[in-house]
């Protein structure tokens, strides 16, 4: 049969249409052909504390899909229960490429995952529910529609108990906070004082790691070259070798006693401008799966070599920035929804908590030198805790000069935070977290507080004397305060105060600086006194946790920088003096008698005796003087 003109002019018109939505289906059955069958797979050491993953066989997807979207239009919630029905965990689940994105790059792929660290031998149940919706991800409620056949799998595994030992937080248990000034191990039962580098806040800005670019020519990737041979048979690589500078790094600070360290994920737009968890800078909802897989290995190690992760969530110069500081608005497109809790601040939480949160010992830091208001500070930790099955500590840093204004509405027992990260001078150190305690206290709520930047900000916590680069650039002479200042006033005038412990900052004007190090060796001395004060509270079985600031007993109500005072009334009495020298303590409060010995902080070591080994309660008496080189700094310990 003839075609006529008018069908002939409608074909033509309609093939280009035809061919498309032949294509889309196509398209569509080849998705279909590579969805997962729902099967399940657990793996990891089934082991209390230690990462559990299930992972799913789930949707085909690619990162950067937009309908629908895998990071934001799947929720993928899996509930963790024990056998006896307590505890019970409800777990955000993420969109994981091909299971194995760390090492082979893939950018799509079927595989969900959900990280479990359970904290009971025994039989775990799961039930995982798997839904579908524009934004789904991001509703605090269950809602969207069930994708089969992956909604509503459940199955068990066995859990037993952990072997690990020493450093390794899986020998531990989580750290929690407890209502007190210092966060617990649930495992244990022991407290946790914190010491380590605050810098580089660039420290993921690391070559090594896939889609991670230098924007700005002072600030380049890192090698961490001076770490390579920190590196150790066994310890982790992806791709064929890559991470072992990074883990290295890590091996070092684990060595000389250090337990944490502390990052920015995300710092477009910020003084380094080369870190962000997106497969584009720009591109606030799509996930690179490869890149946090490999953030995921350091992070997973440096919990098995005991240290504790500080993620600074994000950057001042992209939070808000409506506090009056010479700073440009956060209306850029870098800021994360400005600074409210909208789509792309509630995806960000949920994906690092989801691929992160199942670590034991971490904090999440609403931001560095953070100018949110209080409305979005609290909404943001509120959406923090509502997402995290873990509960772990959150707190907020910022500038010194706004302490007074954003702390106190952030008190109280209706707040979400637990505690402080300060910022202050490095000789307002003790005072500051004296005060922080005192006022969370009162409020209802006592606060973690640690000192994790140190001020001047050109300066902060100086190199090692003899390091290359010690002195400050552009000057003629030397800093203006060293390493034995630090010692005694940041480190020791934290932990006098009831202080959670310290982080180093490195000044922008010295060597291996905040932005650009790579060598954690410049600081090699400090991480021994900060050994140290650590092994003292241990070895000497200081009950650091029962004891608090009573810079009074030594004449010190101010707590000013002369003598600290840390005492468990009628039992325990730390005296600190800087600068050597003696004092009197008020034990006028108490009866029986006492016994005095000494302390060396720069050296460490066994106990030492004075010219005063032993005095009678009931009134004030004199400490005698240290064993020797008296106008050194000395910790006196009077215990009954």
């Amino acid at each position: 049969m003839p075609v006529s003109r008018n069908m002939k002019r409608h074909h033509s018109i309609t093939r280009p249409f035809l061919a498309a939505a032949l294509l889309l289906g196509a398209a569509s059955a080849f998705a279909q052909s590579k969805n997962g069958d729902g099967s399940v797979t657990i793996s990891g050491d089934l082991q209390t504390w230690h990462k559990v993953t299930l992972s799913l066989s789930g949707p085909f997807a690619k990162e950067a899909d937009t309908s629908p979207n895998p990071f934001t239009d799947y929720r993928m919630t899996v509930s963790f229960t024990h056998e006896s029905g307590s505890p019970s965990y409800s777990i955000p689940g993420y969109f994981a490429a091909d299971g194995k994105a760390a090492h082979s790059s893939a950018d799509a792929g079927n595989q969900w995952r959900a990280h479990l660290s359970p904290d009971t031998d025994g039989r775990w149940d799961y039930s995982i529910a798997f839904s579908q919706g524009k934004n789904v991800a991001l509703a605090q409620e269950t809602s969207g529609t069930s994708v089969p056949p992956y909604d509503d799998i459940k199955g068990s595994f066995k859990i037993s108990a952990s072997n690990k030992t020493g450093r390794d937080f899986r020998g531990k248990g989580r750290l929690q906070y407890v209502g007190e000034r210092y966060l617990k191990f649930a495992g244990t039962g022991e407290y946790f004082l914190k010491a380590g580098p605050d810098a580089p806040e660039t420290l993921l800005g690391y070559q090594d790691f896939d889609n991670t670019i230098a924007r700005k020519k002072k600030v380049p990737l890192k090698a961490w070259a001076p770490h390579l041979s920190d590196w150790k048979e066994g310890n982790p690589t992806w791709k064929n070798g890559k991470g072992k500078g990074l883990i290295g790094a890590l091996n070092y600070l684990a060595s000389k006693g250090c337990n944490s360290f502390s990052f920015l994920p995300y710092n477009a737009g910020g003084d380094g401008d080369n870190v962000w968890p997106f497969i584009q800078r720009d591109d606030k909802t799509h996930y690179d799966c490869s890149k946090l897989d490999q953030w995921g290995i350091v992070f997973d190690h440096a919990q098995s070599i005991g240290l504790y992760l500080h993620f600074k969530l994000q950057e001042n110069e992209i939070d808000d920035n409506r506090r009056g500081h010479d700073r440009k608005p956060a209306t850029i497109k870098e800021s994360l929804d400005g600074g409210k809790l909208g789509n792309e601040r509630k995806l960000y939480c949920r994906e690092i908590i989801a691929r992160f949160g199942h670590a034991l010992a971490l904090n999440w830091n609403l931001g560095e030198e953070n100018t949110q208001t209080t409305e979005e500070q609290e909404a943001m930790a509120g959406y923090l805790k509502a997402v995290d099955p873990y509960d772990h500590h959150i707190v907020v840093h910022t500038f010194p000069q706004d302490q007074n204004s954003v702390y106190p509405p952030l008190l109280g027992p209706q707040s979400n935070l637990t505690g402080a990260s300060l910022q202050n001078g490095w000789d307002r150190t003790h005072e500051r977290t004296a005060t922080w305690i005192r006022e969370s206290t009162g409020a209802g709520k006592t606060w973690v507080v640690a000192n994790d930047e140190q001020g001047p900000a050109s300066q902060g916590v100086p190199p090692d004397p003899g390091y290359e680069g010690h002195k400050e650039k552009g000057t003629e002479g030397a800093i203006k305060h060293d390493l034995h200042d630090i010692r005694k006033y940041t480190l020791w005038g934290n932990l006098m105060a009831g202080g959670a412990g310290v982080e180093y900052y490195f000044g922008y004007q010295l060597a291996q600086n905040d932005l650009i190090c790579e060598d954690f060796r410049s600081r090699d001395r400090s991480w021994d006194y900060c050994r140290i004060a650590l092994e003292f509270f241990k070895d000497q079985k200081i009950p650091f946790w029962k004891m608090n600031s009573a810079d009074e007993l030594v004449g010190n109500p101010k707590h000013e920088n002369t003598r600290f005072c840390l005492a468990q009334s009628d039992e325990v009495y730390l005296v600190y003096l800087p600068e050597g020298g003696t004092a009197e303590l008020d034990l006028s409060d108490t009866k029986g008698r006492f016994q005095i010995r000494w302390f060396d902080p720069r050296e460490g070591g066994r106990l030492r005796l004075g010219n005063t080994r032993r005095v009678r309660g009931g009134r004030k008496i004199s400490l005698g003087t240290p064993p020797n080189r008296p106008n050194q700094d000395w910790i006196a310990i009077v215990r009954k």
